[in-house]
């Protein structure tokens, strides 16, 4: 795993983690939603960057090397 890699997989990490916390309530999910703006950003400059932009198969095995949790393969 390259830095770019590195990169965009805790992008995606950091943009999974500000959406959980945009949603965890309904009520006032909307207020937030315009908040993922730039993390969404920062993961798709960083996964061209790392030229992960459309492999999803390999974003995803990063991820998994650095958060197991994240994907759910703890189980």
């Amino acid at each position: 795993m390259h830095q770019a890699e590195i990169t965009a997989a805790q992008a995606y990490i950091r943009l999974m983690a500000a959406t959980r916390a945009a949603l965890a309530d309904p009520d006032v999910a909307p207020l937030y939603m315009p908040l993922l703006a730039s993390p969404m950003e920062e993961a798709d400059e960083a996964l061209r960057r790392a030229g992960l932009t459309g492999n999803e198969d390999r974003l995803f095995a990063l991820v998994r090397e650095l958060q197991p949790t994240l994907t759910g393969s703890d189980r």
